[in-house]
């Protein structure tokens, strides 16, 4: 049996073990409710045209009445369509004949159906830009003379606003969509094509810089076993450079949510931004905790996009130190 004196190393390092974990889970926590309690004596301070500033408090309600419309615009959404059965049930027993319609609900989108849209819409901008970005970034990281030619373009249009794409691409897509029964609603293409123009450029850069800084001994076992270009990239190219990759995928998600919020105020796309923009325009008493409950989920969501990407990153890749936060 071990004696207590050879045990004790194993205790001390458990001990240590619970140390770093409460402590990793009360620093967090005390960080939190400094924060609250200082937005909540500053609050009181700041007097606006439509009553003080929200508080916590404010927000945590007004959170609890968008989440209550939001059930009461779906049992309205029920009724309607229970509605509509009962009448068609009732025409068809006069009528066999008659052909039953069921007309869509168009009643307002509530707060959640406005998240849901903008996580749709800065998902699918996100992944066409990663198709484009990706394969484009992989291409320029092989070839130096093809990086020399399209660096200075990417360096141009890398820090151009989304406002000022904006304009340019609903022109454009009001010039090319033409359609009297579109698939896509026009706010939506809009904002969808404004996210990917902006978050195309960090994932190129950074896949770019990835690849050309592959291990040169990599590459060279690569010409040994004469590996066709394909299988070359599969095989070196993608493991090697997965780190940088997901650091761009990162650096372009986190760009992706913040200029989506800015392309649906403009381009009044049903999400966030609107939402916000709405409740600006509306100057109701409410407004500044709705909006303010908006800010927060904003923030929420962004932090929790960005933890599913580095999750993703710490399965996908073999440098699992790459992945830290």
């Amino acid at each position: 049996m071990a004696t207590f004196s050879q045990l004790r190393p194993f205790a001390k390092i458990r001990q240590i073990d619970w140390q770093r974990r409460i402590k990793a889970m009360l620093l967090p926590l005390i960080g939190i409710t400094v924060f609250l309690l200082l937005w909540a004596a500053g609050a009181t301070q700041i007097k606006t045209s439509l009553g003080t500033f929200p508080g916590p408090v404010q927000v945590a309600q007004q959170s609890v009445n968008l989440i209550n419309e939001h059930h009461a615009e779906r049992e309205k959404e029920t009724a309607f369509y229970q509605r509509q059965q009962q009448r068609n049930a009732e025409r068809v027993k006069v009528d066999p004949s008659y052909v039953a319609k069921t007309r869509a609900y168009t009643g307002k989108e509530t707060f959640l159906d406005q998240i849901g849209t903008s996580l749709i819409t800065v998902m699918s901008g996100f992944a066409l830009a990663a198709l484009i970005a990706i394969p484009l970034g992989i291409t320029i990281g092989l070839s130096k003379s093809l990086h020399q030619a399209l660096n200075p373009i990417i360096q141009v249009f890398k820090p151009v606003s989304p406002l000022a794409w904006l304009p340019l691409i609903t022109m454009v897509v009001s010039a090319l969509y033409v359609s009297p029964d579109p698939i896509l609603a026009k706010s939506f293409v809009n904002s969808l094509l404004t996210v990917t123009l902006c978050c195309l450029w960090p994932m190129v850069i950074n896949t770019a810089v990835g690849v050309s800084s592959i291990n040169s001994d990599w590459v060279n076992v690569s010409k040994v076993l004469r590996l066709s270009p394909l299988k070359h990239v599969q095989k070196i190219v993608l493991p090697a450079s997965i780190p940088a990759i997901f650091t761009g995928m990162r650096l372009s998600l986190g760009v992706a949510w913040m200029v989506l919020i800015a392309a649906e105020m403009l381009a009044q796309n049903p999400g966030l931004g609107k939402f916000v923009w709405d409740e600006f325009q509306n100057g109701s008493s409410s407004s500044l905790s709705r909006i303010m409950t908006a800010v927060i989920v904003i923030g929420l969501i962004g932090y929790l996009l960005d933890r599913s990407m580095l999750q993703l990153q710490r399965l996908s890749s073999w440098d699992k130190s790459s992945a830290q936060v």
